[in-house]
């Protein structure tokens, strides 16, 4: 995306395929956010939030996703966390938080190229004293791992690679499992 991050970043969600009504709102609300004023990047930019970026990443065979614990959520969830002042574009956002999350560096795009992969908002919680409830634009992109080698770093509670039949909602999000529909059907699950 080059030093442009905004422009680049709309240039992606204008041609990022929705799976569903549900994400083709998500992409409608994230369109409206990057041509709306200020830094939609900042992570102190609450009303209504800011763009975070995730990565899903398949084991090298492709049958597994690296899943981390949360540790507020205690929820399996895929690596990811805000965008950086010194990040490029969300992929080298998503590249830094796999790396920080779960060690892994070695990573290849899974299919074509950099692309999005899937597209999500949530609400995160206040945190009185600290900020209010807002919501993360969360931009998700697919990697393959080169290797099944990884550690859990200080954001994880704990880290594991899942079988994509059993990841389960309650243990995940719906979110995870869009994706984990998403990934079967590339793989012709």
């Amino acid at each position: 995306m080059g030093g442009d991050r905004r422009g680049g970043l709309r240039a992606l969600l204008t041609k990022a395929a929705a799976g569903d009504a549900l994400e083709a709102s998500y992409r409608a609300r994230m369109l409206a956010l990057v041509d709306s004023e200020g830094d939609c990047f900042s992570r102190d930019r609450f009303d209504p939030g800011h763009f975070t970026a995730s990565a899903f990443v398949c084991s090298p065979e492709g049958g597994e996703l690296l899943l981390i614990l949360h540790g507020k959520l205690g929820l399996w969830l895929q690596p990811g966390g805000h965008v950086d002042p010194d990040d490029e574009d969300v992929f080298a956002a998503a590249r830094r938080e796999v790396a920080e999350e779960v060690g892994i560096r070695a990573l290849d795009w899974f299919g074509a190229g950099p692309e999005i992969f899937d597209l999500d908002i949530h609400t995160i919680p206040a945190r009185p004293g600290r900020e209010p409830a807002h919501e993360h634009f969360d931009v998700r992109v697919l990697f393959r791992a080169r290797t099944r080698a990884f550690e859990a770093g200080s954001d994880a509670k704990d880290a594991r690679w899942v079988s994509l039949e059993d990841i389960r909602l309650g243990q995940s999000d719906e979110s995870v499992m869009r994706a984990v529909r998403k990934l079967q059907a590339k793989l012709g699950a």
